[in-house]
């Protein structure tokens, strides 16, 4: 392995001054309620409205202030989220077996009853969060989503993400931002019941808050900033692969940006590029702080290496832009979304094409996917036993009782043999 550009440490490591500010703000949330919660949303966001949450009447209003293309384009992009979750939904199967002559264990896929979902506004309105934590919610049959957005400092809030929380199934819509938001749909605030899963991203004080949170309630994840890898042979397009490095980079000055190459020429070619393609990006402010701090490019001796230098780094966005791609397909372990293949790019994934944007960052892809509609739904099992099988085993749980000094456990078993001796 060589590496031909270096870049800064990507691990989303807790910050002591945001966790003892959020502490702080969560514990006077808790004490002093709805109070504290228009409180923080003045200081923070300047936004006090006589109500948080919004009636029918001005989510019909707001959503009237988009043109036609916009919610036709957020129905399409919806519909391929809904048809998504509905197929992963359909291979969640209950399962009941009979492991020995009348012992029958089982399983069952039971929805949580309610979720908090948060869709970030900051630099960009990002309101297609919206359908990637509330469609799998209800598609799993969630029963009651509360939907929370932040304002646009002092003016109001972005139609486009009104459309999209009310489109994708949400019961109740909230602009109201930042860790008073999690707070009052976490805690059950006025007169919002507490949600069992918080979900969605935000900034470090809203990652924060569900970090804290976490225990309470339920979490899908937690997110630091985003990320991409990309991994790359010679026959790929050395523009096309910049284009997609620069795209993730305008998230966030933090963002991970990192390219596996198989040769050192593609990878000079592609710096190049990305540094040409820089020149006149529109939010080159953001990208190219992105990339000078963050970006790393390494070229691997082989498929092999690419491979271990990949699973390593475990990126949120994983790109395969090779000859062979199934080699990588079948081979790659750690990631939270693979696109394959030039044809498909990050944006696809983010906004349109089905599968979940909300994915694990700082190397969390060793242990996790992102959120699916199996993040809303508990697997529980369950036991049925005949009179004859539960005297059968009674005797075997008695003695591994008695190994374990647990004898309380162990006549439990033992008035089960006793009271089944005549069947």
């Amino acid at each position: 392995m060589k590496t031909i550009k270096t870049g800064g440490h990507r691990l989303f490591e807790q910050d002591r001054e945001t966790a003892r500010v959020v502490s702080e703000l969560l514990i006077d949330l808790e004490h002093n309620g709805m109070d504290a919660v228009r409180k923080y949303s003045r200081e923070f966001d300047d936004w006090n409205p006589p109500s948080f949450e919004l009636l029918p009447q001005q989510i019909e209003a707001t959503i009237a202030e988009l043109s036609a293309q916009a919610i036709e384009d957020t129905d399409y992009c919806q519909e391929n989220v809904r048809r998504f979750a509905q197929a992963q939904y359909e291979t969640m199967l209950p399962l009941e077996v009979e492991i020995r002559p009348g012992m029958t264990l089982g399983h069952k896929h039971i929805p949580v009853g309610s979720v908090g979902s948060y869709i970030p506004g900051g630099r960009y309105p990002m309101f297609g969060s919206a359908q990637m934590n509330i469609i799998p919610a209800k598609v799993a049959g969630v029963e009651t989503v509360l939907a929370c957005t932040p304002p646009v400092k002092g003016q109001g809030y972005y139609p486009a993400t009104i459309n999209a929380m009310t489109k994708a199934g949400a019961d109740r819509v909230f602009v109201l931002g930042g860790v008073q938001a999690m707070a009052m749909m976490a805690f059950g605030l006025g007169d919002v019941p507490a949600v069992d899963v918080l979900c969605g991203a935000g900034n470090k004080y809203v990652a924060e808050a569900k970090r804290q949170l976490f225990g309470r309630c339920g979490i899908d994840l937690l997110a630091g900033p985003t990320e991409i890898l990309i991994i790359a042979d010679d026959q790929a397009d050395p523009a096309l692969v910049a284009c997609d490095l620069l795209g993730q980079a305008e998230h966030d000055p933090n963002s991970g940006i990192c390219l596996i190459c198989l040769s050192e020429e593609f990878a000079l070619a592609t710096v190049t590029e990305v540094e040409k393609q820089l020149e006149v990006l529109p939010t080159r402010d953001v990208a190219s702080i992105s990339w000078r701090d963050n970006g790393i490019v390494m070229v691997a001796e082989s498929q092999e290496e690419a491979v271990k230098l990949s699973d390593d780094y475990a990126p949120e966005h994983l790109e395969i832009h090779t000859a062979d791609a199934f080699f990588f397909t079948e081979n790659l372990t750690n990631y939270g979304s693979l696109f394959i293949g030039e044809e498909t790019t990050v944006a696809y994934g983010d906004k349109s094409i089905g599968t979940n944007h909300i994915l694990p960052t700082s190397r969390a892809a060793r242990y996790t996917g992102g959120v699916w509609v199996g993040k809303f739904l508990k697997t529980c099992t369950y036991q049925r036993m005949t009179p004859q099988a539960s005297r059968s085993i009674a005797p075997v749980t008695e003695r591994q009782c008695k190994l374990e000094n647990m004898l309380a456990h162990g006549i439990t078993a033992q008035v089960r043999f006793d009271r089944y001796r005549d069947e």
